[in-house]
């Protein structure tokens, strides 16, 4: 889902053309991108070096990919190999988003955004939330960090940066390759030769909608998976196998880009899905989840975080991990 609505059919499905009128938009969007990018190599208007190196997570196409469990990735590997890692992000959706903020484990989602809270607990890291991304960056080298991950940054020119990484969507990638609003593209596909590393976000092998062409990587692209093991309770306890599950029906709630890779991946461990899809980023209350029954209620770790305040001992996250090859790593650190 695009900014709390689905994307129009014809993005992903290249038997529907756009409508004339979404073209012409797309011209007039596409001679403003060339414009804007062109006044930035030029030197007319200034990418700022903020003191660190600056590593850039983002994708070309509205919407998620799985930039969130890879910027988590990034920031656990970067510690382990010695630096002191923080995230810039600009926290879609949160209230005061004209205000900075220091994102910790305790920050109200309300104030924070889901995905920098998701961060922030996850790894421990330094998170800021901030529309000016160089403002973000300087902030965090100010509080002491040696590198900048910056989530979902990669049109956000006036921040310079040392290395890029692409990420793609295996089943949806570059939709039908237009521009918004007549396809999902950001920027013009050719963009994506200039990002340093393209990664594929790969769905589970054994999901029956997948076909090998689909999730297969090209030359130059690494897989990630995104593994799902367990399932946490909101209100405390142990966590439990996912595969507990199997068999049983249960309600799954995704307020994610494609709910769908939720709902699919449950059902790939044999669990019967009542699927809630929610806009990318919904604010939950209590009333979202009067389901009627009494049912288990699986949802994402970027939903969960948003409905601990009214969860009951119904209420499961499950935390995914991003998996990709030891090879990527080596070669990003070299880079660094």
């Amino acid at each position: 889902m695009i900014g709390g609505r689905s994307p129009p059919p014809w993005w992903y499905d290249p038997t529907q053309p756009p409508p004339l009128a979404a073209r012409f938009l797309s011209g007039a969007y596409g001679a403003l991108i060339r414009a804007r990018t062109s006044l930035y190599s030029r030197g007319w208007l200034e990418s700022h070096r903020v003191g660190a190196p600056v590593l850039i997570v983002g994708n070309l196409v509205a919407g998620g990919s799985g930039k969130t469990p890879l910027v988590i990735a990034l920031v656990e590997r970067l510690k382990a190999a010695g630096f002191q890692p923080g995230v810039a992000t600009r926290g879609y959706g949160r209230e005061r988003a004209d205000e900075a903020l220091w994102v910790t484990a305790t920050t109200d989602p309300a104030f924070s955004g889901d995905e920098p809270l998701l961060i922030a607990r996850r790894t421990g890291a330094k998170v800021r939330a901030d529309r000016d991304r160089v403002a973000a960056a300087r902030a965090l080298v100010a509080a002491g960090c040696d590198i900048v991950v910056c989530d979902d940054g990669l049109q956000h020119y006036r921040l310079a940066r040392d290395l890029e990484i692409e990420v793609l969507d295996a089943r949806r990638r570059h939709g039908n390759g237009h521009l918004l609003p007549a396809g999902p593209l950001r920027e013009p596909v050719e963009r994506a030769a200039r990002c340093d590393f393209h990664v594929v976000n790969l769905p589970e092998a054994n999901l029956p909608h997948v076909g090998a062409a689909q999730a297969a990587t090209a030359f130059g692209e690494w897989p990630m998976h995104l593994a799902g093991d367990t399932a946490q309770p909101l209100v405390g306890g142990r966590p439990v196998p996912l595969d507990h599950f199997a068999g049983q029906r249960v309600h799954a709630v995704a307020g994610i880009g494609d709910p769908e890779r939720f709902f699919a991946m449950l059902r790939a461990r044999g669990i019967a899905v009542v699927p809630h899809a929610f806009p990318d980023h919904h604010r939950y209350t209590a009333e979202d989840f009067a389901f009627g029954s009494d049912l288990p209620v699986l949802m994402t770790e970027k939903d969960a975080v948003k409905a601990a305040a009214f969860a009951t001992p119904r209420f499961h996250a499950i935390p995914v991990r991003a998996q990709l090859p030891e090879a990527f790593w080596v070669a990003l650190l070299d880079r660094l």
